[in-house]
């Protein structure tokens, strides 16, 4: 499934991308500072379709795979601790619902028995289930993007997004599916948002210090988790009509301290 994913994303993003990645001589961009988390600095541009960006680093998201978390913190493909601790589960769905709850494992039914079912703030809305793993984005599957919370006062999950890895060009796209804590650096997407970045998508050991640049297109989604197809097309689309490439080369080079 790894290699058909990327192959899925690359076709429709070809790496196109300069590793240099300077920017274009026509290009210009008129930036607004539209928030700051953590010395990261979110910028606007006067576009269609209404977009922020922001550069940072790449750190690894698990949450919403089968075979996230299990009782046995070793054979999870994250540590457990990421998902909260007894008495405040975060990440994981408990039998009462809450994070004070016990947590809920998965059935021989279910895609990993044995492992936790693991939890994304975006989810399936029509599945009324909440103990069913597949009400939640998989993050080994799905390339995600996760937000500061302060983030949301400009885009929603469910919307779409570009991520491009600064330092060997490849593009890819993505749906904005979960919210981290606000204690957290900025800069967080799924494990296969990395695979298809080229970068070490272990959620243990892997991530990206930094040159990464997520591009969010606001308003831009419908609240609900998609299929690796839609994301694919209608991320496509709106980096296009946002001007692409070259718009984008010119817009990080703008934002740059001078």
């Amino acid at each position: 499934m790894k290699y058909g994913l990327i192959i899925l994303l690359l076709w429709a993003f070809p790496l196109s991308v300069p590793q240099n990645f300077r920017p274009a001589s026509r290009e210009t961009c008129e930036k607004t500072k539209v928030f700051t988390a953590h010395n990261v600095v979110a910028w606007s541009f006067v576009s269609r379709p209404q977009a922020f960006f922001y550069k940072s680093g790449l750190a690894i998201d698990a949450d919403g795979a089968f075979r996230a978390y299990h009782p046995n913190s070793r054979l999870g493909l994250d540590s457990l601790n990421h998902a909260g601790h007894e008495g405040n589960w975060w990440a994981l769905v408990t039998e009462n619902e809450k994070p004070s709850g016990r947590p809920v494992v998965q059935l021989d039914s279910d895609p990993a028995p044995g492992f936790y079912v693991s939890t994304t703030a975006l989810y399936n809305r029509d599945n009324r289930n909440p103990r069913d793993p597949h009400r939640y984005v998989d993050a080994a599957t799905i390339p995600y993007v996760v937000l500061h919370p302060v983030a949301l006062n400009y885009a929603k999950l469910g919307d779409f997004a570009t991520v491009v890895n600064l330092q060997n060009g490849r593009v890819s796209a993505a749906i904005v599916a979960d919210v981290s804590a606000s204690n957290l650096p900025v800069g967080e997407g799924s494990i296969a948002l990395a695979q298809a970045l080229g970068i070490d998508a272990g959620p243990r050991t892997g991530g990206k210090d930094g040159d990464v640049v997520y591009l969010v297109y606001a308003q831009s989604g419908n609240s609900r988790p998609r299929k690796l197809e839609e994301i694919v097309t209608n991320a496509n689309q709106l980096f296009d009509a946002w001007g692409g490439i070259n718009r984008l080369n010119a817009c990080v080079s703008a934002a740059e301290p001078k």
